[in-house]
């Protein structure tokens, strides 16, 4: 089995061919393709993860959409002076399918 870690949005995910993938936001529309940098290359018993074997490493994915997150809610309170505050916060992701990693 191929697998890669790829960096994506500062967090770091486990990706094989076909997977689909939720993401922070990324530049691109609906239908583009972009590249995302590998860490880490499984491919059965070998493991790669030498900088000079990896910058050769393409994992290619297929943008499917943008969507949100679900909804946070933030309530901060303040005992004794009347302060209370409420805000809500919906992260931006996009949604890949991985098509290769070559």
């Amino acid at each position: 089995m191929v697998y890669a870690i790829v960096r994506a949005g500062g967090r770091q995910e486990k990706v094989s061919v076909g997977d689909l993938v939720t993401l922070d936001r990324l530049p691109g529309g609906e239908g583009s393709t972009i590249e995302l940098p590998a860490l880490l290359l499984v491919d059965g018993d070998k493991v790669t993860s030498a900088q000079q074997e990896l910058a050769k490493v393409k994992v290619t994915a297929e943008v499917l959409g943008n969507l949100r997150g679900p909804k946070i809610s933030i309530q901060k309170f303040k005992n004794k002076t009347g302060y209370k505050k409420r805000q809500g916060f919906r992260a931006d992701l996009t949604r890949v399918k991985i098509t290769s990693i070559a």
